[in-house]
């Protein structure tokens, strides 16, 4: 089967492959020239495997996440079950109003979980997320990291924040509704968590 690519970015190349006679997804990271070729090797493995460490663990922790057949460290392909879902950024606009408001809590039910074990996704945007069984599927972890800091949470829910504000304006109430699911999951105060929100957005107006 002839390698379809889905999406090329500038740290990743995603494509559709086959695996064991499974139709797959293989995330495989873009090698840099410009680096000194030993050290971008050593990025690369390293990137690879924290990102496999990361979904691992999420899934561990009740987050819907694809299921990891293959890790190659030496190349930097991660290759992993492919999603016949829909993408959230594609569909929430076009639910109805009680759909989107029990979409949106299974968003922030998932985020406080894997907050909940200090995994930060780093890039929470609704095109990371996709729809199938009824459950969110997370996917690119990245940028994700391991932090127990309150701040880097507030960022996580920030980014997500923004990427609503962005793609899905005209439903304001969208972002509440994850902020409800996270705070019935979260263990921890969220207070200290959506407060730090705010303050991330202050610190933007007067920069």
């Amino acid at each position: 089967m002839t390698k379809k690519i889905l999406y090329r970015g500038a740290e990743a190349e995603i494509q559709l492959a086959k695996h064991m006679g499974h139709q797959v997804v293989q995330k495989r990271r873009i090698k840099k020239t410009y680096r000194i070729k030993n050290i971008d090797d050593k990025l690369v493995s390293y990137r690879t495997r924290e990102e496999a460490k990361l979904m691992t663990e999420a899934r561990l922790h009740g987050v819907s996440i694809p299921i990891i057949y293959d890790v190659d460290l030496e190349n930097g392909v991660i290759t992993m079950e492919y999603l016949k879902g829909k993408r959230i950024k594609d569909i929430l606009n076009k639910i109805s109003e009680k759909e989107r408001k029990r979409i949106c809590n299974k968003i922030g039910d998932s985020i406080a979980r894997f907050h909940n074990s200090n995994i930060i996704h780093g890039d929470i945007t609704t095109s990371n997320m996709i729809l199938m069984d009824d459950k969110i599927h997370f996917i690119d972890f990245g940028l994700g990291e391991k932090n127990s800091e309150i701040e880097a949470k507030g960022v996580d829910l920030h980014v997500l924040m923004e990427a609503i504000e962005s793609t899905h304006s005209k439903y304001s109430n969208c972002f509440k509704y994850i902020l409800d699911g996270y705070r019935k999951e979260y263990k921890g105060n969220s207070d200290y968590v959506i407060n730090k929100i705010d303050e991330i957005v202050k610190r933007g107006r007067y920069r």
